[in-house]
């Protein structure tokens, strides 16, 4: 298989072939990626259109693919557009009831119970403070692992975890609180 620095030198060129072996050489790599972010919220067709998008991200931006960062920025492209489609999805839970589509298989009780539970949410993660609120939020929705959000905020992941564990607690509290039953 030809090596990264050629292969990116041909994308450069719009040489679709170049394409093609890159996707044969990191489709893998890049389906991992997608799952390891998105296996909780996304179905298998929003993977595969996201690893649609990543290789359509890379012919689109052919001047920035490098051989020697190929590999990193391919993933990066996943993560980001990963996080962007579940993004598309949790705004789509927040839609007004007004726009819900009545031949939607989900009921419109679905939808409302959505946004309320994620209104409730909101609140609870925002009181908890600093650094709880940061903690619970890169960890459940932007998918940081702990070892990332120690080295950015300045942790160490033992104490990320501690602190991860006592937000959750304190959420199931103020949850139970407000007539929230944990199931």
């Amino acid at each position: 298989m030809t090596d990264d620095n050629t292969l990116c030198k041909r994308l450069r060129k719009k040489d679709e072939s170049a394409l093609e072996e890159i996707m044969q050489k990191y489709i893998p790599l890049i389906s991992s990626v997608i799952f390891n972010i998105g296996r909780v919220r996304l179905r298998k067709e929003d993977m595969e259109e996201v690893l649609t998008d990543t290789f359509i991200t890379l012919w689109k931006n052919t001047d920035k693919a490098r051989g020697e960062s190929l590999k990193g920025y391919l993933c990066c492209i996943a993560k980001t557009k990963t996080l962007d489609k579940m993004d598309t999805i949790r705004k789509e839970a927040d839609t007004d009831i007004d726009e819900i589509d009545p031949a939607d298989d989900r009921s419109i009780e679905y939808y409302i119970e959505q946004k309320e539970i994620n209104r409730v949410l909101g609140e609870i993660v925002d009181s908890l403070g600093s650094p709880d609120n940061e903690i619970i939020t890169r960890y459940y929705y932007y998918y940081q692992r702990i070892p990332d959000i120690a080295a950015v905020m300045g942790m160490t992941p033992e104490n990320v975890k501690i602190r991860l564990y006592r937000a959750r607690k304190q959420i199931r509290k103020l949850l139970e609180e407000r007539g929230y039953e944990h199931g």
